[in-house]
């Protein structure tokens, strides 16, 4: 699987877990008529937010992902594209982190408060990091690819290579003949 794929489908999941955590949680407050965790569980979310699109801001990725970049390994075969694998083995933490707090949703609503925070902060933060990988990528004719992996440890990536996006320079007209 491409990683700017799976940085793609990592934002949408996180977003759609917090979505159902923020839902759960409201859900359990109101069971509870709990109002004032409402009120602080959307002052948290807000919080959230306001960290995720301030870190998120820049298109540059993030020094833990420019590290995974650097440390590919360079290969001129393409590997096995396993989509559900990779997001499974990379994502599991996140699928656990959402049915265990929506689970506790009805006995201690904060719990999937605090964990939709969480969810909504990391979506927003890795929101352009797929742009940035994108760049380059079209930049040094790569692409860039997971490596089989434990689900426990570090992720690999392999760098195979690509095409080049040479783009026109303004101003300058290609020679008539």
């Amino acid at each position: 699987m491409r990683f700017v794929d799976f940085l793609r489908i990592a934002v949408l999941l996180f977003g759609g877990a917090a979505t159902a955590l923020a839902t759960a949680a409201v859900a359990g407050a109101n069971a509870d008529d709990n109002p004032t965790l409402i009120f602080l569980a959307v002052g948290w979310w807000a919080l959230a937010t306001g960290a995720g699109l301030w870190l998120g801001r820049r298109m540059a990725p993030t020094p833990g992902i420019a590290r995974l970049l650097a440390g590919a390994r360079s290969t001129n075969t393409l590997p096995e594209v396993e989509p559900g694998a990779v997001i499974f083995n990379r994502l599991w933490p996140l699928a656990v982190l959402t049915i265990v707090s929506g689970a506790l949703a009805f006995l201690f609503p904060q719990v999937p408060a605090i964990a939709a925070g969480y969810a909504i902060g990391i979506a927003l933060t890795w929101r352009k990091q797929a742009g940035g990988v994108q760049a380059i990528e079209d930049r040094d004719g790569a692409r860039f690819y997971f490596d089989r992996s434990s689900p426990f440890g570090a992720p690999k990536l392999l760098r195979t290579p690509g095409l080049r996006k040479v783009e026109p320079v303004p101003g300058v007209t290609a020679p008539s003949s």
